[in-house]
């Protein structure tokens, strides 16, 4: 039986809800625990790392904003042999005299990625972006196979010196550094470190991220602040989405009213950025997905169905990549953005994206689709 009134999406800024649970701000933590059995901060579980020396418990591979929920009334930790030691940063383990519960758990491996080999669409993609890399950038990747395709080609490349910051870890990023591509030499705060807030990828990554000194694993308020991301000099954010309408909005995290992911931190990253110095933001999109029946269905849209989740407003938006190309929207204004936008859809939907922008005004008579 499934009850799915019992799960209502909060939309928040992912680098917010460190501060946010901390400080216990909003309506979220007083409404009338009658109306669901049990207030936010009654009880906080997660799982961790067996006790060190010192007594502390480490979070592993997902600091995020545990420290933070740890405010609650009662706070439980479940041992698990197979959480690594991942190495501060900051807040990324909890002392056993703050924890009321400890439940020695059944150990079970984590959970990993499966490795699915990137489609021709989406190497495409990334030899698109691929071109505005150079050495000594910072990069950030987001989770999808055209972000680790593209990790996965500067593992291979003639890059050097470049540097790590991210909300995720995964494979691409140990790839990266161990074929010294990777080394945080340049970077501007956090030398020598890839600061990340949660990692999620195959065994070899966790046992990687075991007690390494050359990454550190900070909170979310941290990891994803819009003022320590800017202030990282050539940050290039990449990440991917669902769709893109004609006026450059993003949607990352919705079907309509249906939710299909969390917004996460895309907009944090794409906002900081930008306004690095020598910073840039792509979102990668394939143009076309293909429904069980054998439809095509374009991902360049003339405009969101409604209910649908605005992950990255139109006014944000920087680059964006898909088989097709790479165009930068800003400062464009909107018949430009059309143009830009149909120029990378699929060939096929080319036409009707044209006709719906004539429609709706965004559309000159000089504009050409190459």
């Amino acid at each position: 039986m499934q009850y799915p009134d019992r799960v209502s999406y909060a939309p928040l800024h992912f680098g917010e809800t460190d501060w946010q649970t901390e400080h216990l701000r909003g309506d979220l933590y007083e409404y009338d625990p009658h109306k669901t059995g049990i207030r936010l901060q009654d009880v906080h579980i997660m799982r961790v790392a067996p006790m060190d020396e010192n007594g502390y418990f480490n979070f592993g591979i997902n600091n995020a904003c545990m420290l933070g929920w740890c405010k609650a009334h009662k706070v439980i930790v479940e041992v698990n042999k197979n959480m690594p030691v991942a190495l501060g940063g900051a807040r990324e383990s909890i002392h056993v005299s703050k924890i009321d519960y400890i439940v020695e758990g059944d150990h079970e491996p984590l959970f990993e990625l499966p490795n699915i080999e990137a489609s021709d669409v989406e190497k495409k993609i990334a030899e698109h972006v691929f071109k505005y890399l150079y050495d000594g950038c910072c990069i950030q990747l987001g989770i999808g196979g055209m972000p680790n395709t593209l990790g996965h080609m500067i593992a291979q490349s003639d890059l050097k010196n470049l540097s790590g910051h991210t909300e995720m870890l995964v494979d691409a990023f140990m790839e990266m550094e161990l074929s010294g591509r990777l080394n945080n030499s340049r970077k501007d705060i956090d030398r020598w470190k890839t600061v990340y807030t949660f990692a999620l990828g195959s065994k070899k990554l966790y046992d990687w991220i075991h007690n390494n000194p050359a990454l550190a694993s900070y909170n979310v308020g941290y990891a994803n602040n819009f003022n320590v991301i800017k202030s990282i000099n050539d940050f290039v954010s990449i990440n991917s989405a669902i769709e893109v309408d004609l006026m450059g909005q993003v949607n990352a995290e919705s079907n309509g009213f249906q939710q299909i992911s969390g917004n996460g931190g895309m907009l944090d990253f794409v906002l900081g950025s930008f306004w690095s110095k020598g910073g840039k933001s792509f979102i990668c999109i394939p143009s076309t997905y293909t429904l069980p029946d054998g439809t095509m269905i374009s991902r360049v849209v003339p405009f969101f169905k409604p209910g649908t989740s605005v992950t990255v407003p139109r006014q944000t938006t920087q680059f964006i990549a898909t088989e097709y190309g790479c165009v930068n929207l800003k400062l464009s204004p909107l018949w430009m953005r059309a143009e830009k936008l149909i120029s990378i859809a699929h060939p096929d939907f080319r036409d009707d994206l044209i006709k719906e922008a004539e429609k709706n005004n965004i559309w000159r008579r000089s504009n050409k689709i190459a």
